[in-house]
Protein backbone atom coordinates (compact mmCIF):
# COMPACT_ATOMS: atom_id res chain seq x y z
CA UNK A 1 0.00 0.00 0.00
CA UNK A 2 3.04 2.29 0.95
CA UNK A 3 4.99 1.70 -1.56
CA UNK A 4 2.07 2.29 -4.27
CA UNK A 5 0.78 5.58 -2.95
CA UNK A 6 4.04 7.24 -2.61
CA UNK A 7 4.72 5.87 -5.92
CA UNK A 8 1.36 7.36 -7.65
CA UNK A 9 2.15 10.83 -6.06
CA UNK A 10 5.07 10.94 -7.18
CA UNK A 11 3.76 10.38 -11.01
CA UNK A 12 0.95 12.61 -10.08
CA UNK A 13 3.93 15.51 -9.81
CA UNK A 14 5.47 14.18 -13.15
CA UNK A 15 8.76 13.25 -11.22
CA UNK A 16 10.69 10.59 -12.46
CA UNK A 17 12.41 8.85 -9.71
CA UNK A 18 15.81 9.69 -10.82
CA UNK A 19 14.56 13.12 -10.86
CA UNK A 20 12.65 13.20 -7.65
CA UNK A 21 15.84 11.32 -5.98
CA UNK A 22 18.07 13.56 -7.35
CA UNK A 23 15.96 16.62 -5.69
CA UNK A 24 15.41 15.29 -2.47
CA UNK A 25 19.26 13.46 -1.94
CA UNK A 26 17.89 9.86 -2.17
CA UNK A 27 19.53 6.92 -3.62
CA UNK A 28 17.27 5.97 -6.61
CA UNK A 29 17.61 2.23 -5.94
CA UNK A 30 16.33 2.52 -2.59
CA UNK A 31 13.47 4.78 -3.77
CA UNK A 32 12.89 2.08 -6.07
CA UNK A 33 12.95 -0.99 -3.36
CA UNK A 34 9.81 1.31 -1.29
CA UNK A 35 7.87 2.20 -4.14
CA UNK A 36 7.66 -1.82 -5.09
CA UNK A 37 7.22 -2.91 -1.30
CA UNK A 38 10.72 -4.99 -0.98
CA UNK A 39 11.80 -2.32 1.56
CA UNK A 40 9.22 -1.47 4.35
CA UNK A 41 8.67 2.63 4.63
CA UNK A 42 11.04 4.44 8.10
CA UNK A 43 9.34 4.00 10.73
CA UNK A 44 10.83 7.03 12.16
CA UNK A 45 8.04 10.13 12.13
CA UNK A 46 10.55 12.71 11.50
CA UNK A 47 11.77 10.96 8.64
CA UNK A 48 7.61 10.37 7.46
CA UNK A 49 7.31 13.82 7.98
CA UNK A 50 10.07 15.16 5.75
CA UNK A 51 8.85 12.68 2.69
CA UNK A 52 5.78 13.60 3.68
CA UNK A 53 6.67 17.16 2.34
CA UNK A 54 8.98 16.43 -0.25
CA UNK A 55 6.06 14.74 -2.15
CA UNK A 56 4.42 17.91 -2.17
CA UNK A 57 1.73 16.88 0.22
CA UNK A 58 -0.22 19.08 2.75
CA UNK A 59 -0.37 18.48 6.51
CA UNK A 60 -3.83 17.42 7.40
CA UNK A 61 -4.96 16.29 4.22
CA UNK A 62 -6.36 13.05 3.00
CA UNK A 63 -3.03 12.61 1.29
CA UNK A 64 -0.82 13.51 4.22
CA UNK A 65 -3.72 11.23 6.38
CA UNK A 66 -2.99 8.30 3.99
CA UNK A 67 0.70 8.15 3.74
CA UNK A 68 0.86 8.04 7.89
CA UNK A 69 -1.20 5.38 7.58
CA UNK A 70 -0.46 3.32 4.87
CA UNK A 71 3.27 3.70 6.44
CA UNK A 72 2.28 2.16 10.34
CA UNK A 73 0.44 -0.41 8.57
CA UNK A 74 3.00 -1.86 6.48
CA UNK A 75 5.20 -1.22 8.66
CA UNK A 76 2.94 -3.79 11.17
CA UNK A 77 2.05 -1.08 13.26
CA UNK A 78 -1.15 0.16 14.83
CA UNK A 79 -2.07 3.80 13.70
CA UNK A 80 -1.18 5.97 16.85
CA UNK A 81 -4.26 7.86 16.51
CA UNK A 82 -6.23 4.92 16.53
CA UNK A 83 -4.29 3.66 19.98
CA UNK A 84 -4.95 7.05 21.67
CA UNK A 85 -8.55 6.87 21.15
CA UNK A 86 -9.83 4.33 23.96
CA UNK A 87 -13.27 3.73 22.71
CA UNK A 88 -12.31 2.56 19.43
CA UNK A 89 -8.92 0.73 21.02
CA UNK A 90 -11.65 -1.84 22.88
CA UNK A 91 -13.55 -2.16 19.46
CA UNK A 92 -10.32 -3.16 18.01
CA UNK A 93 -11.33 -6.32 18.72
CA UNK A 94 -14.78 -7.26 16.80
CA UNK A 95 -13.00 -5.36 13.92
CA UNK A 96 -10.12 -8.01 13.61
CA UNK A 97 -12.24 -10.97 14.10
CA UNK A 98 -15.13 -8.85 11.33
CA UNK A 99 -12.54 -8.46 8.92
CA UNK A 100 -10.88 -12.15 9.32
CA UNK A 101 -13.63 -13.72 8.39
CA UNK A 102 -14.66 -14.33 11.82
CA UNK A 103 -19.10 -13.55 13.21
CA UNK A 104 -18.73 -10.86 15.85
CA UNK A 105 -21.44 -10.84 18.26
CA UNK A 106 -24.36 -9.05 17.55
CA UNK A 107 -23.61 -6.61 20.72
CA UNK A 108 -20.01 -5.79 19.38
CA UNK A 109 -21.15 -5.52 15.85
CA UNK A 110 -23.32 -3.10 17.22
CA UNK A 111 -21.18 -1.17 19.52
CA UNK A 112 -18.59 -1.22 16.13
CA UNK A 113 -21.29 0.69 13.96
CA UNK A 114 -21.66 3.03 16.64
CA UNK A 115 -18.01 4.06 17.09
CA UNK A 116 -18.02 4.59 13.25
CA UNK A 117 -21.58 5.98 12.91
CA UNK A 118 -20.40 8.52 15.89
CA UNK A 119 -16.58 9.48 13.75
CA UNK A 120 -18.77 11.03 11.01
Amino acid sequence: MFGEFIKQIRERQRLGLREFCLENGYDPSNWSKIEREVLPPPRDEDTLRTRAKQLGLKQGSDDWLKFFDYASVDSGRIPDYVLKDEKLVAQLPVFFRTISGQRPSREGLEKLLELIKGAN
